[in-house]
C-alpha cells in the first residue's frame, strides 16, 4: 500500500505556471506506475498525464499536450506536474494516483492509490 499527498496547489492568474508535487509513502515508489488526474466542480475525474516507473515515458491528454509537463524522482518517492500557459478552464482539483498494473492507464478506474487532491484555481 502507498500513502499519496498532493501540494502545491493554489490561485494563479491565466498564462502563468504552476509546479504539483505528489509525495509517496509505504511500498517502494518506483514499482507504481504514477498518473495525474483532475476534476472540476460538476465534471467527470478527467486524465492528464501519466509516466513509467523508470524508462522515463510519458503520456499526456489532449488538453493539456505542450503546456504540462509530469515527471518524478524515485529517490524522493515523489512525481511531479509542471503546468505551464494555464487557462481558466484548467481550473480542477488535481488528484495523483498510483497504478499497480500496466496499460494504457487513462482511466481512474486503472489506478489503486489516489490522494486527496489538491486545488487550481486559473483567474482571468
Amino acid at each position: 500500500q502507498v500513502q499519496l499527498v498532493e501540494s502545491g496547489g493554489g490561485l494563479v492568474q491565466a498564462g502563468g505556471s504552476l509546479r504539483l508535487s505528489c509525495a509517496a509513502s509505504g511500498r517502494t515508489f518506483s514499482s507504481y506506475r504514477m498518473g495525474w488526474f483532475r476534476q472540476a466542480s460538476g465534471k467527470e475525474r478527467e486524465f492528464v498525464a501519466r509516466i513509467n516507473r523508470s524508462d522515463g515515458y510519458t503520456y499526456y491528454g489532449d488538453s493539456v499536450k505542450g503546456r504540462f509537463t509530469i515527471s518524478r524522482d524515485n529517490a524522493k518517492n515523489t512525481v511531479y506536474l509542471q503546468m505551464n500557459s494555464l487557462k481558466p478552464e484548467d481550473t480542477a482539483v488535481y488528484y495523483c494516483a498510483a497504478a499497480t498494473s500496466a496499460g494504457v492507464l487513462v482511466t481512474p478506474h486503472m489506478y489503486d492509490y489516489w490522494g486527496q487532491g489538491t486545488q487550481v484555481t486559473v483567474s482571468l
